[in-house]
């Protein structure tokens, strides 16, 4: 099994990259684990302490439990992977059965963050992408599909994004076997990581 990490900042264009990745190889041959579904079980919090949360600060995320999956994972053991709501900010009953496949990818901002599990990965990506496109695209994306207003998004972009970017997700490029520049605007190098991952999952390279 091939783990991928794949990490950027918010709006960065990772998940456009995933599914560029996910096109270059057989059909059910990749699963893609989001970042997302691991944030921390909330059941035992108020409602309040809830809306406080910081999405973008990596004690958000249940890096034990995603940790553990992926193990069980590598060793061939289907997992069940936690379905996460922003309305309620918690986990929902429900969760997704997760069958083991020769490539998992993990997706999310602080894909890198976690030294143990980024000691699990066999190829780790940061998709880099300009401050003022990310925000732009932060921008289309709250307006359109979560109803807020264009200060409400700079206001959180200033509030949390951007330090939260700084502090947090910009120093794990270090950890990075490949630093995508421009994001998806990258044809020819998503091209190259594409037919570079197909090698490794058909035994081409060694």
């Amino acid at each position: 099994m091939t783990i991928i990490g794949i990490a950027g900042g918010t709006g960065s264009g990772k998940t456009t990259v995933v599914r560029k990745i996910e096109e270059a190889l057989p059909p059910h041959y990749v699963t893609v684990v989001p970042l997302d579904s691991y944030y921390n079980d909330t059941t035992g919090m108020t409602e309040e302490e809830r809306r406080a949360i910081n999405f973008d600060h990596p004690d958000a995320f249940d890096w034990k439990l995603l940790i553990e999956h992926m193990r069980k994972l590598r060793n061939g053991e289907p997992v069940e992977q936690p379905k996460y709501s922003y309305i309620i900010s918690n986990r929902l009953p429900e969760t997704i059965h997760v069958e083991p496949k020769p490539v998992i990818i993990i997706e999310g901002i602080m894909a890198l963050a976690n030294k143990k599990l980024r000691d699990m990965m066999d190829l780790r990506i940061f998709v880099d992408t300009d401050s003022d496109v990310r925000l732009i695209r932060n921008i289309r994306r709250d307006v359109v599909e979560r109803g807020r207003t264009v200060d409400m998004v700079l206001d959180r972009y200033e509030a949390v994004l951007k330090p939260m970017h700084e502090q947090f997700i910009e120093p794990t490029k270090k950890f990075a076997h490949v630093i995508l520049p421009w994001g998806i605007k990258n044809q020819m190098g998503i091209h190259i990581l594409k037919t570079f991952i197909e090698g490794i999952v058909t035994g081409v390279q060694k």
